[in-house]
């Protein structure tokens, strides 16, 4: 178990990537702090892995309210007095084109999606700040971005554009961070089966679409994602910051469409 005594927070965590991130982290030896909006789902998920053996606990969290970020933080140090490991994982998706996107609609993403992984990651930060102050080793940050970060989308505008805010922040926070040894890096997944690409999965027609610019053939699975989050909190990462990995499937260096099987 690589990350044995290790406490890490994943926010986000009652389904899809997060709760998969979860599940790895605990397996390597994590303490798990969960936070989500989805109070009934979060506390299942919490409950499971202490059912499993592991040290959990769920705790409500709107990413996008200080104040909540504030009770994730006094949850967790009252529960384990410092954190080794976040997982910025937290997320919501727009669904309206350029013309008809409600200026409501846009903060409501942003207010998730950047300024959540703002505010738990300064957070997160000032305690691991204090926590090498004080002599103990750094910790280490994941940001969740995506490949739509770089790839626009015309009917999710806002997200790709938090998406592409969230890797500006994993680089700032990174070169900020680098002087107490903290790493912050992030993920940028692709086509990855959770709840949120299940209507698409569904119809045939989406599903060719998105399968036409993945050469792997394939959508990922969160556990694949999982896996990349336990290996860039280990030490196994220990001289990689400021950096995002993209585990879509070869869909960023693609300029053309492949062949899909049936």
């Amino acid at each position: 178990m690589t990350l044995k005594g290790k406490v890490a927070i994943v926010t986000g965590a009652a389904r899809g990537i997060g709760h998969a991130c979860t599940v790895r982290l605990a397996h390597e030896g994590a303490k798990v702090i969960l936070a989500d909006k989805d109070e009934e789902g979060g506390q299942r998920a919490a409950e499971d892995l202490v059912g499993a053996g592991h040290e959990a606990r769920f705790v409500s969290c709107d990413v996008s309210e200080r104040l909540d970020v504030m009770n994730l933080m006094a949850a967790l140090l009252e529960e384990h007095e410092r954190v080794d490991i976040l997982v910025n994982n937290a997320g919501i998706l727009d669904d309206a084109q350029f013309l008809d996107l409600d200026v409501e609609e846009f903060d409501r993403v942003l207010g998730v999606n950047l300024r959540g992984s703002f505010l738990v990651g300064q957070a997160v930060a000032r305690q691991m700040v204090k926590q090498v102050d004080a002599g103990d080793p750094p910790g280490a940050v994941i940001n969740m971005a995506s490949v739509n970060a770089f790839y626009a989308l015309p009917d999710h505008i806002t997200y790709s554009i938090s998406k592409a805010g969230i890797q500006s922040l994993t680089k700032g926070m990174a070169l900020s961070l680098a002087s107490y040894g903290i790493r912050v890096n992030a993920i940028g997944p692709g086509s990855i089966m959770t709840p949120m690409l299940a209507a698409v999965a569904k119809d045939e027609k989406a599903r060719r679409k998105v399968l036409s610019r993945t050469p792997l053939g394939r959508f990922g699975r969160p556990e694949e994602i999982a896996a990349i989050v336990a290996f860039l909190a280990s030490e196994e990462a220990s001289y990689i910051t400021g950096e995002t990995i993209y585990a879509d499937g070869g869909r960023l260096p693609l300029n053309y469409v492949v062949e899909v099987s049936d």
